[in-house]
């Protein structure tokens, strides 16, 4: 899109999530109330702690809480009205910090009213959190620093952005090596028709600005990231039917991320065994939605997945064995590399009789 574009696309959902939507309920698909994957305890005690006006105002399309959160340095893309970053406080506790970044007035000042009220709520005796006008496309330009960040989340945000290889580029920046990018989004399964981009209503709805989940990889490819790693898939059905004369036969998802910030230095394939000490993760460690790593199991994984496992906060929850030897299964040669599909996921799952969508784990307002 030329620059005068960018701008009218910003300026619409500027207008669309500062003044049209007052509440979830004023939403017209289900793209940014799709239930996220199951949580843990502590998380769902840290959402049900935020204030009900910020929970109100949340737009999001999955959850966006990582594992292994506690004295963390998190920034969050987009952040609206606060609801992740405030539950982020409450997790990565008071020796941490959570930074949102928004470009929207109405919800920035939202989130900025509310950070007295979560402070107490916390029993902390000084905030760890705070709201910085910007856009997500220029984190530098507005003030945050390079090689910083531990952990970037974003909710249904980056599909909102015309310029998403811009989003990508200021976040690895602003990563640490070993840093994670860990974000939900709706993506496409085709390159959508320069009609459906012009339709004001579904760029501020998350599917007009959707991603080509294909083009995510060669993006991440592209700037240095590690391959996206599929987390969660859920489908986004759009039920209106002027809207579906728009869409044509294009399909919608909501998948969940994780990209890694690695060091040039990559490790071998080898064996690693979880030692369980995560919480709410004392079974079990998911890497992604194919890596179920068992606690005291030894575990077998290809050198991007050491190498992300090793530079990452994670290090210290993981004994790396020596390499092993380069077999089928174990070695980088053999495994894998084609992109995962979302869309051939969700049709496999569906084939199989498994259910298409987590069920919601609390109420939307309060969660998914």
């Amino acid at each position: 899109m030329a620059s005068t574009t960018d701008a009218e696309v910003r300026d619409s959902v500027k207008e669309y999530y500062g003044k049209r939507l007052q509440t979830v309920d004023d939403l017209q698909t289900q793209a940014c109330v799709a239930p996220g994957r199951k949580i843990t305890r502590p998380v769902k005690e840290a959402i049900e702690l935020v204030h009900e006006v910020v929970a109100s105002k949340y737009y999001g399309c999955g959850l966006v809480i990582p594992e292994k959160l506690e004295g963390m340095k998190i920034l969050d893309l987009g952040s609206g009205s606060g609801r992740d970053c405030f539950a982020l406080s409450k997790l990565v506790g008071p020796t941490g910090h959570v930074t949102g970044v928004d470009m929207t007035d109405e919800q920035i000042n939202v989130a900025r009213e509310h950070i007295g009220y979560h402070t107490k709520k916390f029993g902390y005796t000084k905030p760890n959190i705070d709201f910085v006008k910007g856009y997500i496309e220029k984190l530098t330009e507005a003030g945050l620093p390079s090689n910083n960040y531990d952990i970037i989340i974003s909710n249904c945000v980056v599909n909102l952005s015309p310029d998403k290889r811009a989003v990508l580029q200021e976040s690895y920046n602003v990563l640490k090596e070993g840093g994670e990018l860990y974000f939900s989004d709706v993506y496409a399964d085709r390159t959508l028709e320069e009609s459906v981009r012009k339709h004001k209503v579904l760029w501020g709805e998350c599917i007009a600005g959707a991603l080509w989940w294909k083009e995510l990889h060669t993006l991440a490819s592209e700037i240095g990231f590690s391959k996206p790693y599929m987390v969660s898939v859920t489908p986004v059905p759009v039920d209106r039917e002027d809207f579906k004369a728009v869409l044509g036969d294009a399909k919608f998802a909501s998948v969940t991320y994780r990209l890694f910030k690695l060091p040039t230095k990559k490790c071998e394939a080898t064996q690693v065994i979880y030692n369980g000490d995560i919480p709410g993760y004392e079974e079990e460690f998911t890497f992604d939605y194919k890596t179920k790593l068992k606690t005291n199991d030894i575990n077998s994984v290809d050198g991007t997945i050491a190498t992300a496992l090793k530079s990452s906060r994670f290090c210290e929850e993981f004994d790396f064995q020596p390499p092993v030897k380069k077999s089928c299964g174990t070695s980088d040669s053999c495994v894998d590399s084609k992109p995962e599909d979302p869309f051939v996921y969700l049709e496999e799952k569906s084939k199989r009789g498994e259910a298409v969508a987590p069920p919601q784990c609390c109420p939307p307002s309060k969660c998914c």
